[in-house]
């Protein structure tokens, strides 16, 4: 007999698919979707139905994830600008009828003959919980002849690796993960990342000597330096900055202050 946690994931993939399905039947027109996750024990999929209801609304759809206890919210015919207008009414109900809610959202609209996989509708629930609840994160499926920006995660954390590689896949970038330094430096030459995001605090080679043996390495162009660490010493700050670091981030950190520090870095 399956477990409540393999449940749980069969459910989640059903959302998806019955998402994905979806799409597919809106034909050829504009479709919006957004995923609502809110704190605690909130499940807002009634009070959001009735706001659509109410709202004109003829052709919705509305399901739960039981994984992510995101609500995947489909509107066909919605352009991105009426979605998002959409989505700032039913946080601005949310917050108003449930103190606490918190409600974070992510949301796109597709245009015609562009229709997300079920990979990229599960990627979308996943980063509503990343989203800071101050903002709605517009997600996006853009395609350029660019290479995206290569960003190397150093941290022995798995849960902060975890949560910096989905943000950052949410912004674009290509991400790599190492646990240490040893790792880090063997994937810097391989890979060459734009920026390397470092924990201070890891295994073998750690802090300034790492960020030294960094700079020594070979590179036609050296990655900029992202320190993202719990040491708050005004001592080492003055040493990573006179060491040629781009950026210096304590921990607990505002995942909306580390994009614009990153963005700022790499432009």
């Amino acid at each position: 007999m399956p477990n409540t946690a393999t449940l749980q994931r069969e459910a989640a993939v059903n959302v998806y698919r019955n998402v994905e399905q979806g799409l597919k039947e809106t034909g050829a027109e504009a479709c919006g979707l957004m995923f609502i996750h809110c704190a605690g024990q909130v499940q807002p999929e009634q009070q959001v139905r009735t706001h659509l209801e109410q709202a004109g609304y003829t052709s919705f759809q509305v399901w739960q994830d039981s994984h992510t206890q995101a609500i995947a919210v489909l509107l066909p015919g919605l352009t991105l600008d009426e979605v998002h207008y959409e989505g700032l009414r039913i946080k601005h109900e949310l917050q108003e009828s449930a103190p606490g809610a918190d409600p974070q959202i992510t949301l796109a609209s597709f245009p015609p003959g562009e229709r997300p996989s079920k990979a990229t509708i599960q990627h979308m629930a996943e980063s509503s919980k990343l989203v800071d609840s101050s903002e709605i994160h517009i997600y996006t499926l853009e395609h350029t002849a660019d290479d995206p920006e290569r960003i190397l995660i150093v941290d022995n954390d798995p849960t902060v690796r975890e949560f910096l590689q989905l943000r950052l896949k949410m912004q674009g970038y290509e991400t790599y993960e190492a646990v240490d330094g040893l790792a880090a430096l063997d994937l810097i030459e391989k890979v060459t990342p734009d920026l390397v995001l470092t924990e201070l605090n890891l295994y073998g080679i750690d802090g300034l000597p790492f960020i030294h043996h960094i700079q020594k390495l070979e590179m036609e162009q050296p990655p900029k330096i992202v320190v993202l660490t719990e040491q708050r010493v005004e001592q080492t700050i003055s040493q990573c900055f006179s060491s040629g670091v781009d950026d210096y981030m304590t921990k607990p950190f505002s995942p909306v202050e580390l994009d614009a520090r990153i963005r700022r870095c790499l432009h």
